[in-house]
């Protein structure tokens, strides 16, 4: 989609990062024989929120889903290479998915509330975490509900069904659910895009409020979005014939003054 080479994955890292807390190396993703994704290296510190751009097909969402091994959930899907989080080896055998999925939460792009009531879709996971005292539980999806500023709006109908919720509600609901679980990464594959522009501001105001609690990695297509929201942008582009991480910097160095000519014409809207 362009003839200027990329930064090799080595030289896409942000700055000064001692310790990242999520490391990968050398990460591809195949569908089949086909890679959707290859040879990224990526690092970033704890907190904060990084946004993952690029045009549609370039891979973002494959990376996303391989950070907490959705990967493993989707047939034909091989993923190769090293990722490191924490002090944790994701693509370990001995790795316990359950607990990987709730240190690593995961939210879409279409809401996807469960076809159950509101306190039930709040309670399934926490159940399922092991959290069986009834009060602990409304406690936290007191708290949760509060957290995503949803609590005064639905506290009078939380045995409604949450299909009953408004789109954005919804998101925030599937917000909600995974803060519950207490996820110290939350992964989020484009959480506005399906929202009409009210509901979108109040989501991505919320996404702004995590971002200083925990470490948030977002794609998200509005580059405007990005600009507001994100401490560090990591730009994908497709080159032959697969997704590859082409530049990664603090947002402000990385929208000011971009290092790649393909991130300067993306960025400008010249491609893409």
């Amino acid at each position: 989609m362009g003839s200027a080479s990329p930064k090799t994955a080595q030289q896409a890292q942000p700055a000064n990062i001692i310790e990242p807390f999520l490391e990968v190396k050398s990460l591809s993703v195949y569908y089949g024989p086909k890679p959707a994704l290859k040879d990224v290296a990526f690092a970033i510190p704890k907190g904060g929120i990084t946004a993952l751009i690029g045009p549609s097909g370039c891979g973002k969402t494959s990376f996303l889903n391989s950070l907490n091994r959705i990967t493993d959930l989707i047939p034909g899907c091989q993923v190769k290479g090293y990722v490191r989080f924490g002090h944790s080896d994701v693509y370990a055998p001995t790795t316990d998915l359950l607990t990987l999925r709730r240190r690593i939460g995961m939210i879409f792009q279409k809401p996807n509330p469960f076809p159950l009531s509101i306190v039930k879709n709040m309670e399934l996971p926490l159940k399922e975490h092991g959290i069986t005292q009834r009060r602990q539980r409304e406690e936290k999806i007191e708290k949760v509900l509060k957290e995503v500023g949803l609590w005064e709006e639905v506290k009078d109908q939380l045995n409604t069904p949450a299909h009953s919720l408004s789109g954005g509600q919804q998101q925030r609901l599937c917000i909600a659910r995974a803060l519950a679980l207490q996820p110290e990464i939350l992964l989020m594959d484009e959480p506005c895009s399906a929202l009409d522009p009210f509901s979108s501001q109040i989501v991505e105001d919320q996404i702004v409020e995590l971002g200083r609690q925990m470490t948030i990695l977002i794609v998200t297509h509005n580059l405007a979005q990005a600009r507001r929201i994100a401490d560090n942008i990591a730009l994908f582009w497709v080159q032959e014939g697969a997704g590859r991480l082409i530049e990664m910097n603090n947002a402000a160095k990385l929208f000011n003054s971009p290092k790649n000519p393909i991130t300067a014409s993306y960025i400008s809207g010249a491609k893409g």
